[in-house]
């Protein structure tokens, strides 16, 4: 096990709730902070209507239990389809959008910034990503995407696919994309960063450490939380105890796997949803290609109820042997989902 990841594990197994901040703090401190599922506190939930909300780490940002994935927005052959399934979702209490620079050659970005015009923006905690790892590239994406979601401002701005151990040096070395982010939250365009992955977690652990030695903090971290994640390659057991101990607020995502993880016949999409919104996540981001999809999603955060120990057990007995290969989590064991492996220009 490499250094860093054998550092940041033992550190979060000694987490005490001296160290703890943010609003989970004072539950997080009831419990150990251990890698274990069943051990790991279900956060802080307000319920609205239909639909739950917590808190987003140390940000203080309330945030919907579920949000919607802007990488399927922008498949759809009709665009109204998609206006109607971002509109529907923000009628029904979901107020957290996702997107990316590079999401449908900017399709889903520009779907999405019709659908939040008629007032809809000021309704939402609206995150977009960026790929450029130096200044030039950064600023030039961040401006793109302002521009493409019409509006003057972002609440939340990843550094997207950092799945690469030296991602972390290229956006905070020399002339880095961090200095393009620093400008534009100094300009009112960003309000709050963090980052993306899917790769390995000791790639996030890596990237929170060099952004410390840089005294940097990210306020928000994206990583695939899964019923098959807690056995292979784990960012529940090695990233998610770090995060709640720095008061990183955590979103999730590939909750179904990309939906490969369905195909396993192991689990239904339900079960698959309210297991990650059983963890200590803010908010999981479901990929809704159709108002169907956008119902299952609905369904499962009106649904969800904070799992007992032993439907957990349950749900990692029944995925252990599917998962132990890492053959339904593609994301981390091919480059089925590395869009900047394809196109490294992105980089910059």
């Amino acid at each position: 096990m490499p250094t860093h990841r054998r550092q940041f594990l033992q550190t979060a197994s000694l987490a005490s709730s001296a160290l703890l901040t943010g609003t989970w703090g004072q539950v997080v401190a009831a419990h150990a902070v251990t890698a274990a599922a069943a051990d790991l506190p279900t956060p802080p939930t307000m319920r609205s209507g239909d639909m739950q909300f917590r808190t987003l780490g140390r940000t203080g940002e309330q945030v919907s239990i579920v949000g919607v994935g802007g990488s399927h927005i922008g498949k759809q052959n009709d665009e109204q389809e998609s206006i109607r399934i971002i509109r529907t979702a923000i009628d029904r209490g979901v107020n957290f959008m996702d997107n990316s620079w590079d999401y449908n050659e900017g399709k889903s970005e520009e779907r999405m910034g019709r659908a939040l015009r008629d007032g809809y923006r000021n309704k939402v905690f609206l995150m977009t990503k960026i790929d450029g790892r130096t200044q030039e590239s950064a600023a030039k994406q961040i401006d793109e995407s302002l521009m493409r979601l019409q509006t003057d401002r972002v609440d939340l701005m990843h550094f997207h696919e950092v799945i690469r151990m030296e991602d972390a040096d290229r956006i905070f070395g020399e002339n880095g994309a961090v200095q393009a982010i620093l400008a534009a939250q100094k300009a009112g365009k960003v309000r709050y960063v963090g980052f993306t992955g899917h790769k390995d977690p000791a790639v996030h652990l890596r990237t929170i450490e060099v952004a410390k030695k840089h005294g940097f903090r990210f306020d928000s971290l994206l990583m695939p939380l899964n019923v098959m994640d807690a056995h292979f390659r784990s960012f529940q057991h090695e990233v998610l105890p770090v995060a709640l101990r720095e008061g990183i607020g955590v979103t999730s995502m590939k909750s179904l796997g990309g939906g490969f993880i369905l195909k396993s016949g192991a689990v239904k999409p339900l079960e698959c949803l309210h297991y990650a919104m059983n963890l200590p996540t803010s908010t999981v981001i479901a990929g809704i290609d159709s108002m169907d999809i956008l119902e299952q999603a609905l369904d499962a955060a009106k649904t969800f109820q904070p799992m007992s120990r032993s439907q957990v057990a349950n749900l990692l007995e029944r995925t252990r042997t599917a998962a132990l290969d890492g053959r339904y989590e593609l994301f981390k064991t091919s480059n089925h989902f590395d869009a900047t492996a394809k196109h490294p220009e992105w980089l910059g």
